[in-house]
């Protein structure tokens, strides 16, 4: 059940990341997830696990982190997108 726990949390995550961010996440829920546990462990290691504690995941470093790395990764398909045009 943890596990399933885990998955929902990195899911609102990553949306969340999406929305501050102001792009959308590529892979629609799969890529939220990815993102949020990417970003979790991202913000980690960057701010450490400071914040509230839900499901495995300290929320403010894993939005932070999960934002960083939306940001990132919308950078990365836009160029992709303009070498293929």
């Amino acid at each position: 059940m943890s596990f399933l726990w885990a998955l929902i949390i990195g899911g609102i995550i990553g949306w969340l990341a999406g929305i501050i961010v102001g792009r959308d996440v590529p892979g629609g829920v799969i890529g939220n997830i990815i993102a949020g546990f990417v970003g979790a462990w991202l913000g980690g290691l960057i701010l450490g696990d400071w914040g509230p504690d839900v499901a495995g995941f300290a929320i403010i470093p894993a939005i932070i982190g999960a934002a960083v790395l939306v940001f990132i990764l919308s950078l990365i398909m836009k160029g992709m997108r303009r070498t293929h045009d």
